[in-house]
């Protein structure tokens, strides 16, 4: 009988314990150790050659850990001491040490996530790349405006817009900015298929004029349904050696995108992106345009028309003519239009 009770009180001793020990263990590896708020992470940034001990003075200068002895504790089974691998990674406020110590010491890092859309200035590009990651708007400027530096992917000063593709990237801290441009060469050789190349070669023009014209044509008309014959405006003046006397080029060089109407004054202004002073396309893109634009230029409308001009009910129309004595009439109901709706 005694010796069944002390079985009994070991057996009740031992589950206690294994149930602590269990407990403890499920508080050491799962349980929320962080103090992070739930609508507002916490960013760990950790520098190349960074050290464990600089690790954790980070997280205690912002007081993060809650239970330190647990997470050195598990740190060191994770041998993560040994495996500090540098990045951004983003703590929240449900995670564990066991989830936070496996993604540092296998280096998951939380990429930025970078959206690329309709650019015009490449010191807007600048910027607004620099917001989205950790870039330095200066430094991303002076490559993009340096042909010596663009040369490695194609590009030259005034083109280089035209290696962004417009979509969503990851891309990590520690990722330098030349590595970036990588990504987006890659992804604009991968936009340019062998079938986009040889409907460029049909229409006599490079890629690159492609994205060019692109631009031009999106300046002038957001509205999808209009823009292949747009295109073919642009592409039947290029054939006849008319200059292109396209407006968003014109606004486009005085940087002053608040012109709402072009005229002799804002045309008289030299330079290469003067459509109306220059024959051919401009030097470089004025925008940064979606694939959709570019597959409607690179098939474009085949048809007579030299010559739109927006429709005086200011809607997202345009009226065409063959004619300059047509234009003329469409010109004089636009400008009708504007004077009375006293646009200047």
């Amino acid at each position: 009988m005694v010796t069944n009770k002390r079985i009994k009180i070991f057996i009740l001793l031992f589950s206690l314990v294994s149930a602590m020990f269990s407990y403890y263990v499920w508080q050491v590896f799962k349980t929320p150790n962080f103090n992070v708020e739930a609508n507002k992470p916490f960013e760990l940034f950790i520098p190349q050659k960074a050290t464990y001990e600089s690790v954790l003075d980070t997280l205690k200068k912002h007081d993060i850990v809650r239970d330190q002895l647990s997470f050195r504790f598990l740190a060191k089974v994770l041998k993560y001491p040994d495996k500090v691998r540098p990045g951004r990674y983003i703590i929240h406020s449900e995670m564990g040490n066991w989830e936070l110590l496996r993604k540092l010491r296998n280096g998951r890092q939380d990429a930025y996530k970078v959206v690329i859309n309709n650019f015009r200035l490449k010191e807007d590009m600048a910027g607004r790349i620099a917001h989205q990651t950790a870039y330095d708007s200066a430094a991303i400027y002076a490559v993009l405006d340096s042909t010596e530096l663009m040369q490695r992917w194609g590009f030259d000063s005034e083109t280089s817009p035209a290696i962004f593709v417009p979509n969503t990237y990851e891309v990590n801290w520690t990722t330098s900015f030349p590595e970036f441009l990588e990504k987006m060469n890659k992804a604009y050789v991968k936009f340019w298929t062998s079938k986009r190349k040889e409907e460029a070669q049909k229409l006599g023009l490079t890629p690159v004029q492609v994205s060019i014209l692109a631009s031009i044509v999106y300046g002038e008309s957001k509205n999808s349904k209009e823009q292949a014959r747009v295109a073919g405006v642009y592409w039947n003046r290029l054939q006849a050696n008319m200059p292109l006397q396209a407006d968003p080029t014109v606004v486009f060089a005085w940087k002053d995108f608040t012109i709402k109407r072009v005229t002799s004054k804002y045309t008289a202004l030299n330079s290469p992106y003067n459509t109306y002073k220059n024959t051919g396309l401009p030097p470089g893109p004025i925008s940064i345009v979606s694939g959709d634009v570019i597959d409607r230029v690179l098939n474009l409308e085949h048809h007579d028309y030299l010559y739109f001009c927006a429709k005086p009910d200011f809607s997202e129309n345009h009226a065409f003519a063959v004619t300059y004595e047509e234009h003329r009439k469409n010109a004089a109901d636009y400008q009708k239009a504007l004077d009375k709706n006293k646009i200047h």
